[in-house]
C-alpha cells in the first residue's frame, strides 16, 4: 500500500483505480485514506486491539470522508482514536457492538412485558402503550436505543407538543379521518415515559454499562392544573338536561343548511333518547365524586346498601371504601340489575359481559343543552368536593370521601371553603373596626353575597 503525505494538493491528484486502494499517512502511522473504484473516499483509521503488537486483532474503523473532513481534522481524529486505542479501547468493536443493540422499539416491547403489565394498574399501562403507539415509536423506535441523545429527545418533546395531523388508528369508531394528535401535556407524558423506559434499561443492563438516560435534564412543559367547578344554577341544568335526556330526548344539533337537512325527521321528531343507565352513571360522579372509571367498572356486589357503602377492591389508590349519601343510595336503588355491572353495557347479561366504555355521547349531549361546554366529567369530582369545601367541611373529610391518598391533593379545595374563613374575618374585623371607631362604617357579607351596611 502507498505512503504519502495526505495533504489537500496530494487528495487532490489521487485517481481511482481498478481495485480499492488505502494511501497511508507518512506522519500518523495507522490514519489512511480509503479510495474505491467507484471513487468513493473515506478516512480510516487501522489499529490492533488487544494487548497490541503482531497479538492483537487487525481493526479498522472510518472516521469520515474529504468531502466533509479535512485532512487536518482526519490526524485530530486519529490522535483520538490511537490514544485511547494504547489505553484499552476498540473502537470498531464498540460500533459493532452498537449496530447489534436493541432498537428502541425492542426495550419498549421488553419495558412493557416484563415491567409494566405485571407491575403497574390497566390503566396506566394502556396510557403507556398508546404513547409509545401514537407518539414515540412512529418517529424513533427504529432507532438503536444506545444511539439516543438528549438532544434527540429534545426535539421529539417539541414536535409532540406541536400538534400534528395522522390518519385514525386502525379500528378506531367515529372519529374523523384526519385526527389532531399532540399537544404540551401528551408531549410531557411522552417525555416520562422514556424517561422511566431508559432508567428500568440501564438498571438491568440492557444497556452499556455508564449508559446515560437520554430523557434526563429535558426540561417538561409548564402544565395548567385545570380546576373547573359547576355553579349551583349549572347543576340545576345539567340535572334538567340528564332528566330530559331520559325521557323527552335531548334535540338533535342539525345544520340547516347542510345538502341532507331537507331529508331528516321534522324538527319535533329529532331527539336523541338515552338509557337510564348512562343517565345514572353521569348523576352518580357528581353525587358521589368518584373517578370515571371507578363508576363504569362499578360491580354490584361491591355496592353495600346496608351500610351505604360501595367498597371498591381497587382503584387508582388501592382498595377503597366510598361512603354514600341518602340521593346517591335513591339513584343506585332505582336501577333495573342487567348483569354484573351497575352501569349496564351492550353486553350486559352475556358470558363475556364487560363494562361500559364510556358514556361521552350523552356527556357531549347535556353539556350542550345545559350550557356548559368544555366541561370534562372529571370535573364533577372537582364539583362535589367544592360542594363541601363551601359547606365548611375540613380538608380531612374531603379527602376522606374523595379517596385522596395525600392530603396535598385536597389543598386545591381550601380557597373554597369561604363562609367559615369569612366568618372568621368579620370576627377579627368587627373587633379591629370598633378599635379604630369605625364601627358604623362596617359592611359584612350575607350567605347570598349582598352587602350589608352594620
Amino acid at each position: 500500500m502507498p505512503t504519502m503525505k495526505l495533504t489537500r494538493r496530494a487528495l487532490a491528484a489521487i485517481e481511482p483505480s481498478p481495485k480499492p486502494v488505502v494511501y497511508w499517512d507518512a506522519d500518523i502511522a495507522g490514519l489512511g485514506l480509503s479510495v474505491r473504484p467507484s471513487g468513493a473516499r473515506s478516512w480510516v483509521v487501522r489499529y490492533r486491539a488487544g494487548a497490541g503488537g503482531r497479538t492483537g486483532t487487525l481493526r479498522q474503523v472510518v472516521i469520515g470522508n474529504p468531502e466533509t473532513t479535512t485532512p487536518e481534522q482526519a490526524r485530530s481524529a486519529a490522535k483520538d482514536i490511537l490514544a485511547n486505542v494504547r489505553l484499552g479501547a476498540d473502537p470498531a468493536a464498540e460500533r459493532a457492538e452498537a449496530r447489534a443493540a436493541d432498537t428502541i422499539a425492542e426495550i419498549a416491547a421488553e419495558w412493557l412485558s416484563r415491567h409494566v403489565q405485571p407491575k403497574r394498574k390497566e390503566a396506566t399501562a394502556k396510557l403507556y402503550r398508546a404513547v409509545l403507539d401514537t407518539h414515540i415509536l412512529p418517529a424513533i423506535g427504529s432507532r438503536k436505543a444506545v444511539t439516543l441523545t438528549r438532544s434527540d429527545v429534545a426535539k421529539l418533546h417539541g414536535s409532540i407538543a406541536r400538534k400534528a395531523t395522522g390518519a385514525k388508528k386502525a379500528g378506531a369508531k367515529r372519529t374523523a379521518r384526519q385526527k389532531k394528535r399532540g399537544g404540551p401535556i401528551i408531549a410531557n407524558r411522552a417525555l416520562a415515559v422514556l424517561k422511566a423506559m431508559f432508567s428500568w434499561a440501564i438498571d438491568l443492563g440492557l444497556l452499556p454499562e455508564g449508559s446515560q438516560n437520554p430523557a434526563g435534564g429535558v426540561e417538561a412543559f409548564k402544565e395548567r392544573r385545570r380546576e373547573r367547578f359547576l355553579s349551583s344554577e349549572e347543576m340545576q341544568a345539567l340535572g334538567s338536561a340528564l332528566t330530559l335526556a331520559e325521557t323527552e330526548g335531548l334535540p338533535w344539533q342539525v345544520n340547516e343548511a347542510a345538502p341532507g337537512a331537507k331529508h331528516l325527521p321534522a324538527p319535533e321528531n329529532r331527539r336523541a333518547h338515552f338509557d337510564v343507565h348512562s343517565v345514572a352513571a353521569i348523576r352518580l360522579l357528581l353525587l358521589t365524586g368518584a373517578r370515571v372509571r371507578e363508576i363504569l367498572d362499578l360491580e354490584w356486589q361491591h355496592v353495600d346498601f346496608q351500610r351505604g357503602m360501595l367498597r371498591l377492591p381497587d382503584s387508582k389508590t388501592g382498595a377503597k371504601v366510598i361512603v354514600l349519601g341518602g340521593a346517591a343510595l335513591a339513584v343506585l336503588d332505582g336501577l333495573p340489575r342487567v348483569g354484573r355491572f351497575v352501569i349496564a353495557s351492550t353486553s350486559a347479561g352475556t358470558a363475556n359481559e364487560k363494562p361500559r366504555a364510556d358514556v361521552n355521547r350523552l356527556w357531549r349531549a347535556v353539556c350542550r343543552e345545559a350550557g356548559i361546554e368544555g366541561t370534562r366529567l372529571h370535573d364533577l369530582r372537582h364539583s362535589n368536593a367544592a360542594v363541601g369545601a363551601g359547606a365548611g367541611l375540613s380538608l380531612h373529610q374531603i379527602g376522606a370521601l374523595l379517596g385522596h391518598s395525600q392530603a396535598a391533593t385536597t389543598k386545591r379545595y381550601a380557597h373554597l371553603a369561604a363562609d367559615p374563613q369569612r366568618r372568621a374575618a368579620d370576627l377579627i374585623g368587627n373587633e379591629v373596626a370598633k378599635a379604630l371607631g369605625l364601627g358604623a362604617n362596617v359592611v359584612s357579607i350575607n350567605k347570598a353575597g349582598r352587602r350589608e351596611q352594620a
